[in-house]
Formats: structure tokens, sequence, C-alpha cells
């Protein structure tokens, strides 16, 4: 094989690596397809539900919580212990007194 030959033929076979080695790695500026999926789902879920009324008690502990209170959404905020009769959301910590002034417990969380 003649020196030009062999300079063609180590050329092929340069090209036919790199080709195969950029198929094999991810596109420059692209994240991974597993990465945009799992964006694309954290942007599509919902955000978490927003207090409208920001009052707080100091229960027969000492503690102090959060007072009975609606959601922007209507869904149970994060430590919601129960549901009132009125829609809003309580954070009681014991069952006696829980959503008193807004119609009593319409379901326990």
């Amino acid at each position: 094989m003649s020196d030009t030959g062999l300079t063609r033929a180590r050329s092929a076979a340069l090209a036919c690596a790199l080709a195969a080695s950029l198929a094999a790695a991810p596109a420059m500026g692209k994240p991974p397809r597993a990465a945009s999926a799992a964006a694309a789902a954290a942007s599509a879920a919902p955000a978490a539900p927003h207090l409208v009324e920001d009052g707080h008690y100091r229960n027969i502990d000492g503690a102090v919580l959060h007072s009975p209170a609606h959601t922007d959404t209507g869904a149970m905020p994060a430590g919601a212990s129960a549901r009132c009769r009125d829609g809003s959301f309580s954070f009681s910590a014991h069952r006696r007194g829980t959503c008193s002034h807004h119609g009593g417990v319409a379901r326990w969380l």
C-alpha cells in the first residue's frame, strides 16, 4: 500500500471513530432525555396551596399553631389535621375544640 493509501485508510478509520463517539455522546447544550423529562414533570406539578388567613393560637400544650385557614386552591395544605365544615383546614394537635368556631369537623385528615 502506498503512503497516500495509508493516509486515506487512517483518515477513514479516524472519521469512523469520531462519528461513533459523537453518536454515543449526548448532544452539546442539550440535557440528557431523562433529565429534561424530570424537569418537565417538576414544572408541571401543581404549586403547594397557600393559606389565605394568617392567624395563630397557643394550644393547651403551649405550642403555637396556625389557626384554621382556607387555601387559595382548596387543596389540603401540609400539616393539616382536619377539614372544617366551613371549608377551612385545622392544624390542631388535639381533637377537643378542633374547628370549634368553623362549624365543627367535617373530616379528619
